[in-house]
C-alpha cells in the first residue's frame, strides 16, 4: 500500500493561515497590553515607594515639552529673492527681461490685450511666428499705461517698442518682464 492510501481524510486536514495569524495577533496584542500594564503599574509604584523620583519624572517631561514648543521655530522667514516689481512710471524707457527665465535667448511675450498671457497658448503656428509678439530680452521700450489684473496694480503695462524691426508697435506685456 503507498502511503496516500493509508492516510485518512481526517490526518490531511491543516489549520487555516488566517486562523494561525488570528491566534498570533490575539496573543502579540495581549503581550502588548501586559508590557504597558507592568509599564504603568511600575511608575505609579514609584508614587508611594520613591514620591521624588515620581514628580520629579513628570516635572521632566513637563519642562521637556514646553521647552520644545517655546523654541519650536523663528518668527523671521527668509527673505525670497524672485523678480520684484519696479516702480514704473508713464513715459520713462525700459528694457524687456524675461523674470522667469535664465536663457538669455529667451523672450518676452507681448500680447494685444492686458490678461491674454493669463490665457497663452502657442500651440497655432500664427501664435509663434507672429509678427511682434517674442520680443528678444533687452528691447528697449517705453511704458504708456498700466493696467490692474488678478487683484494686483500694475500688473500690466502698454509699452511702445523702441527699436528694432517693431519700432512704433504698441502692446501690452508683463510689469514684471519690464525692468
Amino acid at each position: 500500500m503507498s502511503n496516500e492510501e493509508n492516510v485518512t481524510p481526517e490526518e490531511t486536514i491543516q489549520p487555516q493561515p488566517s486562523e494561525a495569524i488570528e491566534v498570533n495577533n490575539e496573543s502579540a496584542t495581549d503581550q502588548v497590553k501586559n508590557t504597558v500594564g507592568n509599564m504603568l503599574s511600575s511608575f505609579l509604584s514609584l508614587k508611594e515607594t520613591n514620591p521624588k523620583v515620581f514628580f520629579g519624572t513628570i516635572a521632566g517631561a513637563v519642562i521637556l515639552v514646553v521647552l520644545m514648543m517655546s523654541t519650536g521655530g523663528s518668527s523671521s522667514k527668509p527673505a525670497l529673492s524672485g523678480p520684484k516689481n519696479m516702480n514704473l512710471a508713464i513715459g520713462q524707457s525700459y528694457s524687456l527681461k524675461s523674470a522667469n527665465a535664465y536663457d538669455p535667448a529667451a523672450t518676452v511675450r507681448l500680447v494685444s490685450t492686458p490678461g491674454a498671457i493669463a490665457a497663452y497658448d502657442d500651440t497655432e503656428e500664427a501664435d509663434r511666428s507672429g509678427a511682434c509678439q517674442h520680443m528678444p530680452q533687452g528691447t528697449r521700450v517705453s511704458v504708456l499705461e498700466f493696467a490692474d489684473a488678478f487683484g494686483k496694480q500694475n500688473a500690466y503695462a502698454k509699452v511702445r517698442v523702441a527699436e528694432g524691426d517693431c519700432k512704433g508697435n504698441e502692446a501690452w506685456a508683463l510689469a514684471i518682464d519690464i525692468q
